[in-house]
C-alpha cells in the first residue's frame, strides 16, 4: 500500500489554500520600504539610508505563552495575533526604534486555513497598530507535535533608529520623573498563574459573566497586549524621554531596573493609579499576596517613561490626548537596594 504526505499528516493544497486567503489583509500592511510579494523564500526591505546619519538596526523575537490556551478554549483567535506583535514591537520601542517590519512563525498539528487565517488577522492589525509591515513568515504542520485544534506562535520585529538618539537609560538621574501608561490588562504575562486561579480553583468557566469585569471572562482574558508606538512618537519630539520600559513577565520590579544606571533605583507609588478589576480578582480568588502580584503581573501599567520632572505636566497632557492613560507613578532615586513601591 503506498502513502502520501497528506495521509502522513500534512496536506499541503490547503497550506497554498491558506496563503492565498492571507495574501491580500498582509498586503494592506507593506509600507513603501517593502520590495517583495508574499510566497518568497524571503523578504526585502529598503532602508532608506538618506534619512538617517547613522541608522541602527533594532530586533527583538517574544511569543504570546500559554495565553494560546484560552484561545483554545474560547475558540476565538483574532487576538492573539495582536499580542504577539505587541510584546515584540512595545521591546523594541523601549530603545527609540521606530518598528519597520515583522515576520511571524505559525506551527500546528493540522492546518486549518480558516482558523489559522484569524490569527493572520490579528497580527496585520497588530502591524498596523505598530506602523510596521509584515513581510514575511512560516506556517509549520507537524502532525503528532501538537494537541489536536492547538498551535504556537512565535514574532520577530526589526526596528530602526539614529545611533545618536539610541534610548538606553543611561541620562537617568535623582528625581527624574516616572511615568506610568495603562494597561489593557493581563497582556501576555502570568497565564500560568491565572488559568490555575480560575480553572483550577475557582472552578470557573470561560463563557462566564463576570459583574466585576463587566464582560465575560473569556473576554477579558482575550483582552489584547495595549501596542504603545504612536504613545512614543507623539512624545519624542517634545519632551526628552531618557529610559523606557515594556513592563511584561516579573512587573514593574523585575522590569523597570533594566533601564537604571547602578547608581540609580526608584520609588513607585502604588495608590497612583488604580489597577483593573482583573488583577483584584485573581489576588482574592487565588488568596495571591501583593508582593507576589507585583513580580507576576503588570498591575495596570503596561508601560513606562523616564522624563525630566519639568516636562510632567506635558508629557501627561499630550498622552493623554492621544488616548493614552498615563500617570505619575514614581521617582528615580539614588540606589539603596531594590526598587521601593508604597
Amino acid at each position: 500500500m503506498s502513502i502520501t504526505y497528506k495521509k502522513a499528516g500534512v496536506d499541503i493544497d490547503e497550506a497554498d489554500r491558506f496563503i492565498s486567503m492571507i495574501s491580500p489583509m498582509v498586503k494592506t500592511t507593506f509600507r513603501k520600504e517593502v520590495l517583495t510579494d508574499i510566497g518568497l523564500f524571503a523578504g526585502l526591505f529598503k532602508l532608506d539610508i538618506k534619512k538617517y546619519k547613522e541608522p541602527i538596526l533594532v530586533s527583538g523575537t517574544d511569543g504570546v505563552g500559554t495565553k494560546l490556551k484560552i484561545a483554545f478554549q474560547a475558540d476565538k483567535h483574532d487576538t492573539v495575533g495582536i499580542d504577539l506583535v505587541a510584546m515584540c514591537v512595545n521591546d523594541i520601542l523601549t530603545l527609540g526604534a521606530e518598528p519597520l517590519f515583522f515576520l511571524d512563525y505559525f506551527a500546528t498539528g493540522k492546518l486549518s486555513p480558516e482558523k489559522a487565517s484569524q490569527v493572520i488577522k490579528g497580527i496585520v492589525e497588530g502591524c498596523k497598530q505598530a506602523g510596521c509591515a509584515l513581510i514575511g513568515g512560516e506556517t509549520a504542520e507537524l502532525p503528532g507535535f501538537y494537541k489536536k485544534n492547538e498551535y504556537d506562535l512565535a514574532g520577530f520585529a526589526v526596528g530602526i533608529v539614529e545611533k545618536d538618539e539610541i534610548i538606553n537609560g543611561s541620562e537617568i538621574k535623582e528625581g527624574d520623573a516616572i511615568i506610568g501608561l495603562a494597561s489593557s490588562g493581563l497582556h501576555s504575562n502570568g497565564f500560568s498563574l491565572v488559568r490555575k486561579v480560575f480553572f483550577d480553583m475557582g472552578k470557573f468557566k470561560l463563557e462566564q459573566y463576570i459583574p466585576e469585569l463587566g464582560c465575560s471572562l473569556a473576554e477579558e482574558l482575550l483582552k489584547p497586549t495595549k501596542i504603545y508606538v504612536d504613545a512614543y512618537f507623539a512624545l519624542k519630539e517634545r519632551v526628552r524621554i531618557k529610559g523606557m520600559a515594556h513592563i511584561t513577565g516579573g512587573g514593574i520590579p523585575g522590569n523597570l531596573p533594566r533601564i537604571f544606571p547602578s547608581t540609580i533605583t526608584a520609588v513607585i507609588y502604588k495608590n497612583s493609579w488604580q489597577p483593573l478589576p482583573i488583577f483584584q480578582l485573581v489576588q482574592n480568588i487565588g488568596k495571591i499576596s501583593d508582593a507576589e502580584m507585583l513580580k507576576v503581573f503588570n498591575m495596570g501599567i503596561g508601560y513606562i517613561f523616564v522624563i525630566e520632572n519639568d516636562h510632567i505636566k506635558k508629557a501627561l497632557n499630550i498622552l493623554n490626548r492621544k488616548g493614552y492613560e498615563a500617570y505619575l507613578i514614581g521617582n528615580a532615586i539614588k540606589r539603596k537596594g531594590k526598587i521601593k513601591i508604597q
